[in-house]
């Protein structure tokens, strides 16, 4: 199957947000034993992530992860729910991120869900390195959520014929970001060993994603990403 367009030239970006507004500083802390977590991630968060990579190849994008903890013989395993994809553009631009950030904190509140953590893909194939904007908001989130994560796509491994995840996790433990160890991260409807992944590539599904710097242009268009949803939804119903 062929590859990806996935090469991001030039220089990264990072998310340079000035957290002293206010956003995040005011929110509920989340705690939780610092034990052995497994991170159980759905279908739907997965492949937002990946389209968003796969829509903009030549830009670094970041976004939102919402999630919640669940107490599971003993131990607070974090549950990602859903990705909000931010940016492709305006990476540090200030003002639009904490609009995007109070919106998307709301609707996680609606929802009864958490920012649980930050993802990420650089404009360069082979770079997975984190930048200083990129940890600032990473360690805000982190201060207010202690099991955060941290995700940065191995751009070399999205591929239409992907045969594993190209996520690469870290999550704050004990005060600093330690890589999540695979056998603790467990993807829901196996998804990134089916072809539900495949079928949304090949039919360019991604065009149908809808972040911020596009919500921003147009504020007609759904930074919920609705019908993408539903279609994520319909993908994975047919091929688990």
């Amino acid at each position: 199957k062929k590859r990806l367009d996935v090469h991001r030239p030039g220089n990264r970006n990072g998310l340079a947000i000035l957290i002293h507004s206010g956003f995040l500083a005011s929110a509920c802390v989340y705690s939780a034993p610092l034990t052995m977590t497994n991170v159980f991630f759905s279908p739907r968060a997965y492949c937002k992530i990946i389209l968003h990579a796969a829509k903009y190849p030549h830009c670094a994008i970041n976004g939102l992860l919402l999630g919640k903890q669940k107490n599971k013989d003993g131990r607070m395993d974090l549950y990602i729910e859903d990705a909000i994809p931010l940016f492709h553009i305006c990476l540090h631009v200030s003002p639009m991120a904490e609009i995007a950030l109070t919106l998307v904190d709301k609707l996680a509140t609606r929802k009864g869900l958490i920012i649980a953590g930050y993802y990420l893909a650089n404009e360069n194939i082979n770079d997975l390195s984190t930048d200083r904007p990129a940890h600032r908001i990473a360690d805000k989130i982190a201060e207010n959520f202690n099991n955060a994560l941290m995700i940065v796509v191995d751009n070399r491994e999205v591929t239409l014929g992907m045969s594993s995840s190209p996520l690469r996790m870290s999550q704050f433990v004990e005060g600093k970001w330690k890589l999540k160890d695979r056998a603790n991260i467990i993807y829901e409807d196996d998804i990134a060993h089916t072809d539900a992944m495949y079928s949304l590539l090949k039919a360019e599904e991604y065009r149908n994603l809808v972040d911020f710097d596009n919500h921003l242009d147009n504020i007609a268009l759904d930074w919920q990403n609705q019908k993408l949803n539903k279609i994520i939804d319909e993908a994975v119903d047919k091929h688990t």
